[in-house]
């Protein structure tokens, strides 16, 4: 499976949110959506990446208040970005190994999406359920003459009485 499955299943909807924004304005996108990040696009680009840990962070710095906080000055600038044709094996190893839970999508210049790790959690269950499926197929399916040793039209010996 491939970032690109993922997407197909996800849909391409994206939350951005502009750099001068207000912090504030970027949890009230994020509670209205029940989304854990925000992308964030200047003139048309990605720019930087919005967590729920960013915000959290600075909701802790204020005690409690984000104040006059902009995005710009609470996102993530350094992430780590997968192409559509990225493996899922590798995003998930990518994901653990960088310690991110939202990686951007790119493809050349343009952003195609943003993977959680709840996507890729979702894509894993739904391929071991379709291998699953496919396995008990399989073993229903099996023609009941294959599998048996050569000596199967041999009459078995007769079983001695267990001693007491």
């Amino acid at each position: 499976m491939k970032v690109s499955d993922i997407l197909r299943v996800k849909g391409h909807v994206l939350f951005t949110i502009p750099p001068e924004a207000r912090l504030l304005q970027a949890v009230q996108t994020m509670a209205q959506h029940d989304i854990g990040s925000l992308v964030v696009m200047a003139h048309g680009k990605l720019v930087g990446l919005l967590t729920f840990s960013e915000v959290m962070a600075a909701v802790a710095e204020g005690e409690g208040v984000l104040g006059d906080h902009i995005v710009s000055e609470r996102m993530d600038t350094h992430y780590e970005v997968c192409g559509p044709e990225t493996t899922l094996d590798t995003l998930r190893r990518t994901m653990l190994e960088a310690g991110v839970r939202y990686i951007p999508v790119m493809q050349d210049d343009a952003l195609l999406g943003v993977i959680s790790f709840h996507d890729v959690a979702q894509a894993i269950v739904r391929e071991q359920d379709f291998e699953n499926q496919m396995l008990k197929a399989y073993i229903r399916d099996w023609p009941e003459d294959e599998g048996q040793p050569e000596t199967a039209g041999a009459p078995m010996p007769a079983s001695t009485p267990a001693r007491s």
